[in-house]
């Protein structure tokens, strides 16, 4: 390989059948398997001087050259959006990502995003990660709420995905979940991918999937509600709630992977209190990672929100097991 932004791959006999984008990915720092699949349909990568799918079945000797184009200038603009800050200094930022707020610019959502409270809140955000993701290195969705780290410069961007890609990065999330768990933890294995009809949800019995691990431990039991402490190995889109779904013990209050009423075995008494989650009732509650520049070991976590911590002292006060 050579330079910053151009590459080039020898493959070995070893990689020999790996698709394409599968290979660029794990050569090249800072491009995803996504972002190569993306740079190889625009011909930014070819194979022997030729233009190849995504899929392509590489071959023993082939050489791969292309080149990573320089980050584009950021459209999103500076909003003062309120945020709770955990952590900063010159290398990243952690916040306490509050529920009904989106991480990065999309269609629908271009602005009042947690990348244009970021913007105005940092004198400078490099746009490394994309234009409409600066130093975006993993994400929750817009009704999960709790810790989220993002990336001040380059080097750190490149160091914590890393970590990510790696699964060094300790993750623990409350979900409070419909149903009472027989055993006290437990690990669903179940591979993920996009449900084969209804393509903005992710299923356990897709087509195409990719392997997906979470361990869960139980927190605290209330008739027909269980506060579970959950932690990810994997970082599949949507992983907690459609593991937790395929356990038959949805998150409360999702409207993709559960329903929002209450069960048959949830008291009467319960059930307004279940029907009025606004939101999947999903934290993420603690992070641990290391530092990118100094070496630490480093842990935040983040207070429970309103909503939930109000559900929780209701069932408490209502129906303890």
């Amino acid at each position: 390989m050579a330079g910053r932004n151009i590459f080039t791959i020898r493959v070995s006999e070893e990689d020999a059948g790996k698709r394409l984008d599968t290979l660029v990915a794990s050569f090249v720092s800072e491009c995803s398997r996504t972002f190569a699949a993306n740079l190889i349909i625009r011909k930014d990568i070819l194979v022997q001087g030729n233009a190849k799918k995504p899929g392509y079945r590489v071959k023993t000797c082939d050489e791969i050259c292309g080149h990573i184009p320089s980050p584009e200038p950021l459209n999103s603009e500076p909003e003062p959006i309120d945020l709770d800050i955990l952590y900063e200094d010159e290398h990243l930022v952690v916040v306490n990502k509050q529920p009904g707020l989106v991480v990065h610019p999309a269609p629908g959502h271009y602005t009042g995003t947690l990348v244009n409270g970021l913007l105005y809140h940092c004198d400078h955000l490099e746009g490394i990660g994309g234009k409409l993701r600066p130093g975006i290195v993993h994400r929750l969705d817009k009704d999960t709420s709790g810790t989220l780290v993002v990336a001040k410069n380059t080097a750190a961007h490149e160091n914590l995905s890393l970590q990510f890609k790696q699964r060094t990065i300790r993750k623990i999330y409350l979900a409070l979940v419909h149903g009472e768990t027989k055993a006290e933890s437990g690990v669903i294995s179940m591979p993920i991918g996009r449900h084969p009809v209804h393509r903005k949800k992710m299923s356990v019995s897709a087509r195409k999937s990719r392997e997906a691990e979470t361990s869960w431990q139980v927190k605290a039991r209330f008739q027909g509600i269980t506060l579970l402490e959950v932690s990810p190995k994997t970082g599949r889109t949507h992983q907690i709630r459609v593991h937790c779904a395929a356990i038959h013990h949805p998150v409360m209050g999702d409207e993709v992977y559960g329903p929002r009423r209450s069960g048959k075995d949830v008291p009467k008494n319960l059930s307004p209190i279940i029907q009025s989650a606004p939101r999947q009732m999903l934290h993420a509650w603690q992070l641990e990672f290391v530092h990118p520049a100094t070496g630490k070991n480093m842990r935040f976590e983040s207070s429970i929100p309103s909503d939930m911590k109000g559900l929780i002292d209701a069932l408490k006060i209502n129906c303890t097991v």
